[in-house]
This record gives C-alpha cells, structure tokens and sequence, in this order.
C-alpha cells in the first residue's frame, strides 16, 4: 500500500508537496483504515480545487513518476524511447530559480505480499533529462533498526549500492545512463531487489477519465480474454450490470489486417440489449453507447486489476461523464473490505461535490489544492486546514457546502460574465 507520494518542483507545484495516505487520530469511520506493515494507512484520497488550480498536476506528478521507472531502461545513448521522446519533468515555470532547478519524486509504500510487511523509501530527482540523484532505502516491520541503504546514487560520486550483490553493482556500473533508472535497469538485468520495486510501479494503474472510453475497441484495451473467454464477458456483463442492466451480451467482430493502416488486430464491438418490452435483442455499436457507458467499460480493466493485485489506482477527473451515485459507489467498491480483500487503493481528482461527505469519507481522506497568486499550488488535507482563527475542520461541519463558499479554499473566484451580453462581438 501507499503510505506517502512526494514531489517538488513540477508543473504548478513549486514547493515540497505530499499526498499522505496514513490515517490521523480522528474518530469517524474506523472501518476505513487498514492496518500495513505497522502503519494506518487509507484506501481512498480524494482531490477537490478549482480549474487550474493543480489537481490534475498531482495526476501528472504520479503518473510522470510511474512512466519513468516502467520505461527509463530505453532511455540513454543511442537508444531512442520506445513510443517517441524521452519524458522531462516540467518545472514550476514563473520563478527565475525554480525554472532551472530540478524536480523531485519520492514514494514510501508498505509491500504488504512480503511475509515481512517490507516498507520503501524510493525516489529520484531529474533536471531535463538527466538523473542528479536516486535512492532505494527499506525496512522490515519487524525490524528495530532504521531504513537500510539498498543503493544511493548521486551525480559525479560513487555509486553506494550495499545493499545488492558484488556482480550486479558491477554490471549496473557498467550500463547505467544518466538519463536511465538503477531500478529501471535492474528490472531489465534481472536483479530481484530492483524487481520487486519495479514492479510495484508497474501494478500501479492510471486514468484520466475525460479521455477514457473513446479508444476501448482497441484489442490492447480489451480485458485479458475477453474476445475468447466467454467467463469474461460474463464477469464483464456482471459489472456492467452494476449500472445498466438493458446490456446482456457482447458480439465482437475482428476487423480484417487487409484493411488499410491497421497495425495488429483491432476489434469492433457491439452491445445487446433487452427491448424495452422483453421480445426481443438489439445490437448497437460500441461507439454510439453514451459516453459514461463507454468510460465505465473502459475503467473495468484498470478496477479489477488493482482490486486483485492490491495496488494503486489514480484516476483523474473521475466525475467525468459518470452520475454522482456512480462514483460514490467506485468509491465504496476500495471502502468495502469484504470486496477490497487486497487493499487496494484509490487515488481520484474530482469536482463532484456529492462525495464530498463526511457521510461518505473522512476528513483525512479529502484533500484540497489551491492556487495563489503567484501561480503556486498547494495540496492540503481536509483533516489539517485551519481557518484564519486557527482552529481546525470539526468533524459534525457541512463539508460540501463549506467547501462550495469559500470556507476551505480550493474554489474558483469568479466574476459576472458581463461581457456576454454586450452585442459587440457578433455586431449584435
């Protein structure tokens, strides 16, 4: 589980940033709070604020950090990326300093599949596309000492790699890249304390909703059987079921490699659905399914694939053509543990303010960004804002409607759009 993802210098972010997915010692809904690897750790963040006012860089921030590890080993020398240019972290951009500084990405996380329950300590930092500095450290729950170094890597000094055996430093030594990843690399090499950190950014999953959906008769975005496996269209129907019950079978065609520009193989699909009055079926293509439809087919290989390897999913812009029941009830799905067996964890931005309930969440598990003048973004929990009397969020507050008037920060300050109604622009 994550138990902590830092940056700094990315984007609208300028300063030291942390989303904390550790629990506070508030009372409300103890049921949401996992015991891992020695740590209360939380199922759910939500990220509220105004447009533009940083949450979907903290998407960015996590999804940059993912690409680079899952990547970097294609990066370096002559080789080129395998999908175009090699990524840069875009600095905060309205600063003389911070513009030429470089920006920084650290994880802690608890792999909780570990009989040990192992914590990591893991992060970067980059300028262009140059690695400056990169450190692994771990811990055992059980254990009394303090994190143990596995390697620290730093620009012009020595690599310090301990903690991994003689030959695979030598050939880590021997092939590493400035632009490339000791953990990157040492997935590719084979070194399994590298791996297992690899992996786990691997089995991390990100989605930004407002795009998703339109591509899902792709055959890469297809869940894993689906076009052979009748159980899994049947599971798919189940949870199609969850918010469409017209829908009650698939037909996929495969459209023919003779067709021009067609790289692999593609799928069309269609749905069936029940008449209205129960004689008879219907088929409609894929494309023409509404919007929401179309996202949620698109967000089940994702959902079940944390939901079973108990890892991360962060989803941006989650109330993106989906009804608010409809996300509260994603929500619920990582809040229930009887269905959330493997602690899985959701990570969503949103500007649905119906979840933004201490009904549904606690105050530690709602998050606010905000902007200020100078462009700076800030990322705060709910459970740690303080009013201008100092005093904290109380627990029994309104949260959504203080949230909608201002008393939180993270809102838009918007202005009559008085120029509307002026005639000038189209001679009127």
């Amino acid at each position: 589980m994550l138990i902590q993802f830092n940056f700094k210098n990315f984007r609208s972010f300028r300063d030291d940033v942390s989303l904390d997915m550790t629990a506070t010692k508030i009372a409300e809904h103890p049921n949401h709070v996992v015991d891992c690897g020695g740590d209360k750790l939380l199922s759910v963040a939500a990220i509220y604020g105004a447009n533009a006012s940083g949450k979907s860089n903290v998407y960015a921030a996590f999804s940059f950090m993912k690409e680079y590890v899952s990547d970097s080993f294609y990066y370096g020398g002559n080789s080129t990326r395998k999908n175009g240019e090699i990524p840069q972290a875009s600095p905060y951009l309205f600063n003389c300093e911070s513009r030429n500084e470089p920006s920084e990405f650290e994880v802690f996380y608890v792999d909780d599949s570990d009989e040990k329950e192992r914590t990591y300590q893991y992060g970067f930092v980059i300028q262009g596309t140059e690695i400056l500095e990169e450190w692994l450290y771990t811990k055992a729950r059980t254990a009394r000492t303090k994190y143990r170094t596995i390697f620290y890597r730093k620009k012009g000094e020595e690599l310090e790699a301990d903690g991994l055996p003689k030959k695979a430093v030598e050939n880590l030594k021997e092939a590493l890249m400035k632009e490339t990843l000791i953990v990157s690399l040492g997935a590719k090499l084979n070194i399994g304390k590298l791996t297992a950190v690899y992996d786990w950014f691997a089995n991390c999953e990100t989605a930004h909703l407002a795009a998703l959906g339109e591509e899902f008769s792709r055959a890469a975005d297809l869940p894993v059987g689906f076009v052979t496996d009748r159980s899994v269209q049947e599971n798919v129907l189940q949870f199609i079921s969850s918010f469409d019950e017209s829908i009650v079978d698939f037909e996929v065609e495969e459209i023919k490699k003779s067709d021009e520009g067609l790289l692999g193989k593609a799928y069309v699909i269609h749905t069936i659905h029940k008449l209205p009055d129960g004689n008879g079926l219907q088929s409609i293509l894929l494309g023409n399914e509404s919007s929401g439809t179309r996202k949620m087919l698109a967000l089940y290989k994702p959902l079940k694939y944390v939901l079973e390897h108990g890892s991360v999913l962060f989803i941006d812009e989650l109330n993106d053509g989906l009804h608010p029941l409809l996300v509260r009830n994603i929500i619920l799905t990582f809040l229930t543990p009887e269905i959330n067996v493997n602690h899985a964890q959701l990570i969503l931005t949103s500007h649905d303010v119906w979840q933004f309930s201490n009904e549904l969440l606690r105050r530690d598990e709602l998050w606010v960004t905000d902007k200020d003048r100078d462009g700076v973004s800030t990322l705060y929990s709910v459970a740690d804002f303080k009013d201008e009397e100092g005093k904290k969020i109380r627990r029994n507050e309104a949260l959504a409607k203080n949230y909608l008037v201002g008393s939180y920060g993270g809102i838009p300050a918007l202005k009559p759009l008085t120029m509307m109604g002026r005639g000038d622009s189209y001679g009127g």
